[in-house]
């Protein structure tokens, strides 16, 4: 279970919503096409339909990327710290506390500053990725996981034991907006549609997606999967670089669902390995690599088609969570969650490159510098 304090069916309610959670009408985006998208007012145009992480290739660095230090966040449930790591040493370099359980360490939109969640503290923590140092605290509700609008103008706190969205204005902290999804038990990890108009989120203890407008914060639709596991289900989640489909880790089911880009139809599973969890891709967008984490394995999988190419098998073992590529797409960096540890990569081979002790309960581990023009948060969505 991603929220190791995740209440049973009688969580704790959450005020009330400013904005209905029921069914809406509105329609969900047209399939991709290889001509000009009609993006979200605000949002930065999508330059390559074929490929919308066509800006965040290897070594694509924005000028405040290129000046952070070369850092891992490694975010820590179990004691509410976070420890850096200097990528070009793999020597542990800083520790600091955020409070209570640190789920992510989600990049900002502009890439200037990066939060530490603490959903069980109700806050974020600001860390300056110039310095690799930690700033102000910040009461945001339930912050379990943490994404931004596409056009850069929300911050949106993933309310996981609440079934709730918490939209947020990032300059000033101040909430705008709070949804409640109410059969959306278990809300956990989202992605934009190409045009950032429309969300899709896990529910993980629901075995279901929801379908989400992102302007008008209301349910489009709940799509159930096809064997709805409603114990640690559907997970971490991606858009395919064409936008034709999206990619859905399942933890229960062992592998990856496909949902077609009408955002209504599951058209396939894909098998890869015990516990699958975090979904990233290769730098030129190539390649999709899936962690197993109750199999101490990472399946390597075409990027366009989902078809398995390879899997990566950790020495001994070990339980690969979340983190990220690095900037120039030589390295995969991911926690250990059940072993106090970050594994580092080769995205080569799958070799195993360091295994660097840590604290208890690492988990959202985050990678500066990124390449891209923004970020949608996460560990590092960026395009």
């Amino acid at each position: 279970m991603d929220h190791s304090t995740m209440s049973g069916p009688d969580e704790p309610s959450a005020p009330s919503s400013s904005a209905p959670s029921g069914s809406s009408s509105a329609p969900a985006s047209a399939a991709p096409s290889s001509g000009a998208v009609d993006v979200l007012p605000g949002m930065p145009p999508v330059t390559d339909p074929a490929n919308i992480y066509g800006d965040a290739g290897a070594n694509m660095l924005s000028d405040i990327a290129r000046r952070s230090k070369p850092y891992a966040y490694v975010p820590h449930t179990k004691s509410g710290e976070v420890w850096v790591i200097d990528t070009t040493t793999f020597q542990v370099v800083n520790k600091f506390s955020v409070g209570t359980e640190v789920q992510h360490v989600v990049p900002s939109w502009d890439m200037t500053a990066l939060y530490a969640t603490d959903d069980l503290g109700n806050v974020v923590r600001r860390i300056d990725p110039l310095t690799g140092e930690p700033g102000e605290t910040i009461d945001v509700f339930d912050p379990y996981n943490m994404y931004f609008t596409p056009d850069g103008k929300s911050a949106v706190s993933v309310a996981e034991a609440y079934r709730s969205l918490v939209w947020y204005d990032p300059t000033t902290w101040q909430e705008t907006d709070r949804v409640r999804y109410e059969d959306c038990k278990g809300i956990d990890h989202g992605d934009f549609t190409p045009d950032g108009k429309i969300a899709v989120f896990s529910c993980e203890f629901d075995g279901r997606l929801a379908v989400i407008d992102m302007q008008t914060h209301q349910l489009i639709r709940m799509i159930d999967l096809p064997v709805r596991n409603t114990t640690m289900g559907p997970q971490d989640l991606r858009i395919a670089p064409d936008g034709s489909k999206f990619f859905i880790a399942d933890s229960d089911s062992d592998g990856v669902w496909v949902l077609d880009a009408d955002l209504q139809t599951v058209t396939r599973h894909i098998d890869t390995g015990d516990g699958a969890h975090g979904l990233y891709f290769s730098r030129d967008a190539t390649q999709l690599y899936v962690t197993n984490r109750h199999e101490g394995s990472i399946s390597v999988l075409d990027a366009r088609t989902g078809d398995p190419i390879t899997k990566w098998r950790i020495p001994g073992g070990g339980s690969p969570d979340m983190g990220n590529v690095s900037a120039d797409g030589s390295q995969l960096w991911l926690s250990g969650r059940y072993d106090n540890v970050v594994y580092v990569l080769s995205t080569k081979d799958g070799s195993l490159l360091q295994k660097i002790p840590v604290g208890n309960g690492p988990h959202g581990l985050a990678l500066v510098p990124q390449p891209g023009r923004y970020s949608i948060g996460h560990t590092g969505i960026t395009r």
